[in-house]
């Protein structure tokens, strides 16, 4: 979708959507929002996964600011919710109203609702991280108003060009989702101010003490969710091949794989499930020796900055921002086939590779454990955010992850 066709959309909608709206903003005004807030958090929901951490995170840096936090996706699991509730944050889950096709037009009253409380508030700022409900709500506010966003993924580039002029900061994760926005704006001949408000800032990971780990077999690590991009199908048949040849190697797998995969058809491998209990969690990291991921997209999941930092081995496909932090031979290894049979095939020769030179652990591990520090530091991400978001500085002390 173009620029103009993006925005003949939106008018288009909003005429459509104005009596519900209209309404809500009525609503809104006869029952104000009975808290104080100049921060509005906007996030699709509080699953297990690599995006809400890093809306956890941000909400932990702007904790002091009491934001309020509107979750509007029916979530799978919701296994993250009790990390978004923290000391002065107030949480509204609007997912059962808002988050049904069938009776649409409430989506469309509550972005009335929304709207009015946001705009009666004392200088507020509206941040969405991965929530589609922001770009719904954002054209009902006012313009004076600082809207700014968090992109993992394109998923919705061609809807939001249309709101770029409504957007004052564009936070991307990856340098290359950056580089394809620039070139999306080129492509529509964007005014060249508009360029200015797109930003590029590292996601946070906590760098724990490293410890030397010294495996009988090499123990390989997938974690993640099993949804169909992450392909985990995939890694089961490198596990398979890998165990008839009696490859001193073993596989563990920490998610909802069990949506994807029968269990039961690899008695080799370790399930773990979803994992809640964060001294488990730590022990699997600190306990492999790679992370392997053949994802068929991805933004940089968190999960491989987590793996760096404790200094340890990443196996991915070479998809999107994946191959700026993972470069081959030098702190990791790639895939670079694209058809699922070859994606096996060279999953299996580079982890015998690996197998086969142990000097390329310790390679890794230095490498990744600098770049970690230097990275991906939690003080580092609470300025940049803070900053994007107009809050004063904060004590460095003060700055960090809750513990899971």
């Amino acid at each position: 979708m173009t620029y103009k066709q993006a925005i003949l959309k939106l008018r288009i909608e909003r005429l459509g959507m104005f009596p519900f709206v209209a309404l809500g903003r009525l609503f809104g005004v006869i029952f104000p929002l009975k808290t104080k807030h100049r921060l509005f958090l906007f996030f699709p929901s509080a699953d297990i996964g690599g995006a809400p951490q890093v809306n956890i995170d941000i909400t932990n840096c702007m904790r002091d600011a009491k934001p309020v936090i509107i979750f509007s996706k029916k979530p799978l699991n919701n296994q993250f919710r009790a990390f978004f509730e923290m000391e002065g944050v107030r949480i509204i889950d609007l997912h059962r109203y808002i988050d049904n096709k069938l009776f649409h037009f409430v989506n469309f009253f509550f972005r009335g609702v929304l709207a009015t409380w946001i705009n009666r508030s004392e200088n507020p700022t509206v941040f969405g991280g991965e929530s589609l409900f922001f770009y719904k709500v954002i054209p009902h506010i006012r313009k004076d108003i600082l809207c700014v966003e968090l992109c993992h993924l394109g998923t919705w580039m061609h809807y939001t060009i249309g709101l770029i002029d409504r957007i004052d900061k564009r936070v991307f994760s990856t340098l290359k989702l950056k580089e394809d926005v620039i070139k999306q704006y080129d492509e529509n001949h964007i005014d060249s101010s508009l360029y200015k408000r797109l930003y590029f800032v590292d996601n946070a990971t906590e760098i724990p003490a490293f410890v030397q780990i010294n495996n009988r077999n090499t123990e390989v690590v997938f974690i993640g969710r099993g949804s169909p991009q992450k392909r985990v199908h995939l890694i089961a048949d490198i596990a398979r091949k890998m165990n008839q040849a009696n490859d001193p190697v073993h596989f563990s797998f920490v998610g909802d794989v069990d949506r994807v995969i029968r269990l039961e058809d690899y008695p080799f491998c370790t399930f773990y499930g979803n994992v809640n209990d964060g001294a488990l969690m730590k022990k699997i990291y600190q306990q492999s020796d790679v992370l392997i991921l053949t994802s068929a997209f991805e933004g940089l999941p968190m999960v491989i900055m987590t793996m760096m930092a404790y200094g340890k081995t990443v196996l991915s496909t070479a998809v999107n921002g994946i191959p700026d932090y993972i470069h081959h031979m030098e702190n990791g290894l790639l895939i670079t086939a694209t058809d699922e049979p070859n994606v096996v095939e060279e999953g299996v020769q580079l982890l015998r590779y690996f197998i086969q030179h142990p000097e390329l652990k310790l390679k890794f591990a230095a490498y990744n454990r600098k770049f970690a520090e230097e990275k991906f530091s939690m003080q580092a991400f609470c300025k940049s955010y803070r900053g994007l978001l107009g809050l004063v500085g904060r004590p460095e002390s003060e700055v960090r992850r809750q513990e899971q």
